[in-house]
Order: C-alpha cells, then structure tokens, then sequence
C-alpha cells in the first residue's frame, strides 16, 4: 500500500498564492490516479481537485475552478495542489488521496488511501 504525506499548509492571506504537496511512498504514485479534499470546521469532507493516473486529466470542484491547479510528478512521488487567489471560505484541513483506478474521481469513497492533512487558514 500508499503511505501519503501532506505539507505546504500555513496562514496566509486572502489573495494569497500556497503550493500544498503530497508525497508518497511504499509504492509508486503512478499507480494512482489522485485526489485533494478539504474539510472545513464543522462541515462534511469535500471534494476539490482529482488527476488521473497519467496526468492527462483533471477534475475541480466549481468552487476552486480557475484558481487551484491539481499537478504530479510521478518522478518525484508527489502531487501538487497549486492554489491562487485564496479565499477566507478556502480555510480548511487539506487531505492528499490515492486511488487505484486510471481515473479520478470526486467522491471520497472512491478513494482507498489517505494522508493525514495540512491545515490551510486564510485571512481576511
């Protein structure tokens, strides 16, 4: 199995630019396709960004859409969640997920592997 690490997560402020990364290791990231999710206080896990296995593809959530950028680098083991033009609503525990299938997908259940999360909080 996938042991996934995520980092990157700190205050910043609103308008702000944050690259969170996911490293893997145990097996090789390219055997997944990948996903970010996000868990505000007191709401339920959402979905926000997904890539599949090769990284042709990409999937957002319409709330991130035009502002986060999903990435891997299959070389480096690690995926990327490029996040711009943050938002005080984007303030959450950002969770990195593994999935073994070709394609992404935006549901949490999809998923077979999870990291830990890093903690982004924005600013007004």
């Amino acid at each position: 199995q996938v042991q996934l690490v995520e980092s990157g997560g700190r205050l910043v402020q609103a308008g702000d630019s944050l690259r969170l990364s996911c490293a893997a290791s145990g097996r090789t990231v390219s055997m997944y396709s990948m996903g970010w999710f996000r868990q505000a206080p007191g709401m339920e896990r959402e979905f926000a960004a997904a890539i599949d296995r090769g990284g042709a593809s990409t999937y957002y959530a319409d709330s991130v859409k035009g502002r986060f950028t999903i990435s891997r680098d299959n070389a480096k083991n690690t995926v990327y969640l490029q996040m711009n033009s943050l938002k005080p609503e984007d303030r959450a525990v950002y969770y990195c997920a593994a999935r073994s299938n070709l394609w992404g997908s935006s549901s949490a259940y999809a998923y077979d592997y999870w990291g830990q999360g890093t903690q982004v909080t924005v600013s007004s």
